[in-house]
């Protein structure tokens, strides 16, 4: 089970370098193969989980700037 989602969590982050057109997809199945580890209480790698959280970090700073952009 570990190495299926491992392998599709490689599989997504090829895809982020290969099609950033399609980012934000990959970032949300990207979440969702993260969330399915969690649930089954396996362990995240802590690359995975510093990219998660770097993830969190942009999402915050967009919505920042698009709450700015809109305010003007």
């Amino acid at each position: 089970m570990f190495e299926n989602i491992r392998g599709e969590i490689d599989r997504l982050l090829a895809g982020m370098s290969e099609n950033p057109a399609d980012l934000q997809q990959i970032e949300l199945a990207l979440r969702e193969k993260l969330n399915e580890m969690k649930a089954f209480g396996m362990p995240l790698p802590a690359d995975l989980v510093d990219l998660e959280a770097a993830l969190d970090q942009q999402l915050t700073a967009e919505e920042a700037d698009r709450s700015r952009n809109s305010g003007s």
